[in-house]
This record gives C-alpha cells, sequence and structure tokens, in this order.
C-alpha cells in the first residue's frame, strides 16, 4: 500500500514544456497555486522574435496582455487525482476554454491538460521542464 503514495504525493506544481503540432518546446508554463487554487502563467516563451507578442484576440483582462508572464489557466480546485474547475487561454486564438488537468498515472513527469467547449474536448501533453 505505500508504494502508491510517492506518485500520488507528485504535484503539478512546477514548469511545464507546452509543444505545438510539430511537437517542438514553444513555450514553458509555470503552474503554481494561489491560496487554495491552481493558476498558470506563460513563464518563457521559447522564440526570442515571438517574446514581445500580445494577446491581440484575447478579451477582457487580457486584451493585449504580453503573452510571456500571462496568466493563461486560472482556478483550479483538486478534486481526487484531477484539477478541475477552472479556465484556459489559447494565446493564439484568445479562446477561453472550461479545464481540468492532471499527472500522467505512469509518468509524473508528463501532466494532461485537457481544454473544453461544450461536449469536445481536445487534450494536450505537456513534459515536465525542471
Amino acid at each position: 500500500m505505500s508504494m502508491v503514495f510517492p506518485v500520488q504525493a507528485q504535484e503539478v506544481l512546477g514548469k511545464w514544456e507546452n509543444t505545438n503540432n510539430e511537437g517542438k518546446v514553444n513555450s514553458i508554463i509555470r503552474i503554481y497555486k494561489k491560496g487554495d487554487k491552481i493558476y498558470g502563467k506563460v513563464d518563457h516563451i521559447i522564440k526570442e522574435e515571438d517574446r514581445n507578442r500580445l494577446c491581440t484576440k484575447c478579451e477582457g483582462d487580457l486584451k493585449n496582455v504580453p503573452v510571456e508572464g500571462m496568466e493563461l489557466m486560472q482556478g483550479l480546485k483538486k478534486e481526487g487525482n484531477e484539477y478541475v474547475g477552472g479556465t484556459i487561454v489559447d494565446p493564439k486564438t484568445g479562446k477561453e476554454y472550461r479545464c481540468k488537468i492532471w499527472l500522467d498515472e505512469q509518468n509524473p513527469d508528463i501532466l494532461n491538460v485537457r481544454g473544453y467547449i461544450s461536449f469536445f474536448y481536445k487534450t494536450k501533453i505537456w513534459h515536465r521542464a525542471e
């Protein structure tokens, strides 16, 4: 029974590599805790020419905010082995999605990031950067 606890004790907190459709790392996302909720911020954009890009398609408080440093994941709460009930913004499209994240059961250095619109969803795989 005690062999199960080390994997469950692994945290989603830390830095994660976000990849593009070709599998190349395009940014590092830092996931952190604020109060009792989880948030994610674009910590670093890999391509130097993209570092000053603004989120021109975003709405509300994120409109024209620099993507590097932007808090794109907000308000996730721990529920079992998942973090749910929050949102994530795609800076390229400006669209906001309901979001949940969870660590891979076999490898705690893999984070599943799922965005939802209605019944449709897409899951991205992030790899631990640290």
